[in-house]
């Protein structure tokens, strides 16, 4: 049995692929971060990343199928499930290995899971986008936070960056303790070890917060609820199109 173990990066992946195809040993387990072990009695490779083989491989999966494919690779990565590193290995020697396009060849199994969880985590980056909450600091900047269910704060920020290019924000991701920091200029990577935020709901402590924005927050519930016609309400819709994990990050539904 061949188990691989990487950084759980991206590049790490690819990676691996590379080193799988130099070794001609293919994974049967692929281990992410430190933190994974094998059986009691089975040998680890660990691969080092290597931007370079990473970028032989990402050139390779282009080459055999399309840019847009490359690209949906990367996004299925950002599911970030114990499973999902070895469902792509395969799927890349797919791409790689076969005379013809396979991207769009669903009656391969690893190329519906793919196209399958694709969406989803698509769908989780659209709904960030709609439901983000940014609250006014003090300093005059702009924060949210939220915990989606995939790793999608990357595939967010350039929505972000065009739609707020104006003004200075951070948007953290609570389920994975890092963020992105808008300067006005550029976007960098944050990390905070003791951030003042209530993580039930994103909330600032509110020493962070500006004068007026608890008098923003209170308005926007009022019209909210003075919007809302009551002989309308469809409870099942409601949850369809705003799943209810969301609803305590937003001021106008009050949770919490």
């Amino acid at each position: 049995m061949n188990i691989f173990s990487f950084d759980n990066t991206f590049e790490g992946l690819l990676t691996l692929v590379y080193e799988s195809y130099e070794r001609k040993e293919f994974p049967d387990e692929i281990l992410c971060g430190e933190g994974g072990q094998g059986g009691l009695f089975e040998s680890t490779i660990t691969i080092t990343t290597d931007d370079q083989k990473a970028g032989r491989v990402w050139k390779g999966i282009v080459s055999h199928s399309s840019e847009v494919n490359a690209h949906r690779i990367y996004r299925v990565f950002l599911a970030g499930m114990p499973d999902t590193p070895l469902l792509l290995a395969k799927y890349i020697r797919l791409v790689i290995d076969s005379s013809k396009n396979e991207e769009t060849n669903f009656s391969e199994p690893v190329v519906l899971e793919i196209n399958k969880l694709h969406q989803k985590v698509c769908k989780e980056a659209h709904r960030v986008q709609m439901f983000v909450r940014f609250q006014k600091t003090v300093e005059g900047s702009y924060y949210a936070s939220f915990a989606p269910l995939y790793d999608v704060l990357p595939l967010c920020i350039p929505h972000f960056r065009d739609r707020y290019a104006d003004q200075p924000w951070i948007i953290y991701d609570l389920k994975r303790n890092y963020g992105f920091w808008y300067d006005l200029k550029d976007v960098s990577r944050v990390v905070f070890d003791d951030l003042k935020v209530n993580v039930q709901n994103g909330q600032l402590h509110s020493s962070l917060l500006s004068q007026d924005e608890k008098h923003f927050q209170q308005l926007w519930k009022q019209y909210y609820h003075s919007i809302c016609i009551q002989e309308r309400k469809n409870d099942k819709v409601h949850r369809q199109l705003l799943p209810q994990r969301f609803w305590k990050y937003l001021p106008e539904k009050g949770i919490l």
